[in-house]
């Protein structure tokens, strides 16, 4: 087995991050075994509660070292840019007899001397640089710079990402290797378990949910101002959004979304349910009429597979990663217009032709994505692995 290490991505700033590692050990455990072997690394100042889930995953070895902890981050990063490597963490993957290294936000170095895969999730910064302090920016570019400097193999999402990785850095060309995730499908929430999470949010029976964090990309204005469009027709359309109130980049940008809410008179309208367990996501996209994400920008969206592996209606902006996604499964309007959402939001809460519970009597999908996502990855891996050895 290839002994592959990775280090906790995300948490409480990025939980989309948390996730995605979360799905890909459970994913290559159970649907590669006996391939890979995962070496997670942890700091000692992990929260319990964010290792736990991990410590529950059958084949992932985990090693807890205070080499890996936050305090020692940016001092660890500046060893690696001018040393070519942070020596206490070279020698540790070393000790541990690491193969692969899997980066995210975390450069190891020029000269780790390991072979290592950056998965880039996406370039916002490039595409969307307003939405970006100075400083934010170039902290996000000089990351991607460092890692593509250092000759790594660059793992992303979607196609989408990989024209635009090689479109902004030209001398990934060849390098680039596309790796879509999915989510595997758990058990359908039944009907009594719906209702039951339905009415602990004080939802009516029928409502579209957006379980989007609020930061100023995820688009939630154009939803106010569709629904403002809407109130006068159909005053009963009803959008449940979930998710952390705050943008790490715009701290203000919540504050605009309650004023404009306000401005609007839309409270019965637009329900904000703030951070819910995770376990209530999968009844409120059973439960609702359709899934929305009104996302400006996403690098593959993990709303989008969740609803698609539970088969929920979905309404999406229109960005090329959404129609790579969800092409013929998925209505679509123009992220840019109010009146183009306010369309598909009338045409879907009207339409009775496919609801959820059409949608659930459809064979599974052929090829299986999650399956995919499980060879793609190990064979990247194992790629990376022979041609180093």
């Amino acid at each position: 087995m290839t002994r592959i290490a990775f280090t906790l991505i995300g948490g409480k700033t990025w939980t989309g991050g948390y996730n995605y590692l979360l799905n890909l050990l459970r994913v290559i455990t159970q649907r590669q075994p006996g391939v890979l072997h995962p070496v997670l690394f942890f700091g000692t100042d992990v929260d319990p509660q964010d290792a736990t889930p991990f410590q529950s995953i059958d084949g992932v070895e985990i090693i807890t070292s205070p080499h890996m902890n936050g305090a020692r981050r940016n001092a660890s990063l500046l060893r690696s840019l001018v040393l070519g490597a942070d020596p206490a963490t070279r020698r540790m993957f070393h000790e541990h007899g690491i193969e692969v290294v899997f980066e995210n936000a975390q450069f190891h170095g020029a000269r780790l001397g390991i072979p290592a895969i950056a998965w880039i999730p996406d370039f916002q910064h490039r595409e969307l640089p307003h939405l970006f302090s100075r400083a934010a920016w170039w902290k996000r570019e000089l990351g991607f710079r460092a890692q593509i400097a250092a000759g790594r193999t660059i793992m992303l999402s979607s196609h989408d990402a990989r024209a635009a990785c090689e479109r902004h850095y030209p001398s990934t060309v060849g390098r680039t290797h596309v790796v879509r995730f999915a989510v595997p499908s758990e058990r359908r929430p039944d009907a009594a378990e719906v209702h039951r999470v339905r009415e602990s949010h004080g939802l009516p029976e029928r409502y579209f949910y957006l379980p989007n964090q609020f930061w100023q990309h995820k688009n939630h204005l154009l939803v106010i101002d569709a629904l403002a469009l809407l109130k006068q027709g159909h005053p009963d359309i009803v959008v449940a959004a979930s998710g952390k109130q705050l943008d790490p980049y715009k701290p203000g940008h919540f504050q605009r979304i309650l004023s404009r809410l306000a401005a609007a008179d839309l409270k019965d309208q637009f329900r904000m349910l703030g951070l819910i367990p995770y376990e209530h996501i999968a009844p409120l996209m059973v439960g609702s009429v359709g899934v929305l994400n009104p996302s400006l920008f996403e690098g593959w969206s993990t709303t989008v597979e969740e609803a698609r592996a539970l088969k929920v209606p979905m309404v999406l902006s229109d960005l090329p990663v959404h129609k790579e996604q969800a092409e013929g499964i998925a209505r679509f309007f123009d992220r840019t217009s109010a009146r183009s959402l306010a369309d598909a939001l009338r045409h879907a809460w009207l339409d009775q032709s496919s609801p959820a519970a059409d949608l659930a009597a459809l064979p599974p999908s052929t090829p299986d994505p999650v399956k995919r996502f499980a060879d793609d990855f190990v064979d990247l891996v194992q790629r990376v692995a022979c041609v180093h050895s």
